[in-house]
């Protein structure tokens, strides 16, 4: 069986976890703590990033480009009836605007919002010896502002096209929902100032394949009341 280590906050562990499911893989979890990462994790990626996935009699692919690249092109080898999700469809210039908007929303978004406002919400309060830290309000500031910026641009793509990067579902809308995912898990996300990124969140919300991500938990930070509810 295929293992993938994650953490169940992390956005681009989400991303991968979401396209596993939507090919309806079963995969054995390990779940890794970033702020602490272990050394038998640092020997597998000495990156120390995550996702890592594990293929069962193969490789040990790190990170989501070398996971979703590598699921996909065993897709092109070994099709499997009845996929919801092409990862990377249409032609060479859609499959490359594809990976343009997923390289902005793992690169840009989480660099300018979801990797800051998890170390504020959650790595930091969780390290050894920082239980009373407090978020810094300067840089909540900061991330909520960077934050107005990114769901406009959603919104944006989403009023101007059927998905994201076009005209089907690919992995640019599973990686920007992961990281969505996760903001909304801290009530960060004014949902009502942004109807079209809302309209779009909430059919990939409502896929199955997303419902794990829906339930996960953090002792100490529960998620608002809409935050499972499919329907907003």
């Amino acid at each position: 069986m295929h293992k993938l280590t994650h953490f169940r906050l992390c956005p681009l562990s989400r991303s991968v976890r979401v396209m596993l499911a939507e090919l309806g893989l079963q995969i054995q979890s390990v779940e890794e703590q970033p702020w602490d990462f272990s050394e038998t994790f640092l020997r597998l990626n000495p990156a120390g990033e995550l996702p890592v996935l594990e293929i069962d009699a193969g490789p040990a692919l790190c990170g989501t480009y070398s996971i979703s690249e590598y699921v996909a092109e065993e897709l092109k080898r070994h099709p499997v009836d009845g996929l919801g999700v092409p990862l990377f469809p249409g032609n060479r210039e859609a499959r490359a605007e594809v990976r343009r908007l997923v390289d902005w929303f793992h690169n840009k978004l989480h660099r300018e919002v979801t990797r800051e406002l998890l170390y504020e919400m959650v790595y930091a309060r969780l390290q050894p010896g920082m239980s009373g830290l407090s978020p810094d309000a300067d840089i909540l500031r900061a991330i909520r502002a960077n934050l107005r910026y990114h769901l406009s641009y959603i919104g944006y793509l989403a009023h101007g096209r059927r998905w994201l990067a076009g005209e089907d579902m690919s992995f640019a809308d599973l990686a920007a929902a992961a990281h969505l995912s996760t903001i909304d898990d801290f009530d960060e996300i004014p949902w009502e100032t942004y109807p079209k990124a809302k309209d779009w969140y909430a059919r990939i919300k409502s896929r199955p394949s997303f419902r794990p991500l829906l339930a996960d938990r953090i002792p100490g930070t529960p998620p608002p009341r809409h935050y499972a509810d499919l329907d907003f």
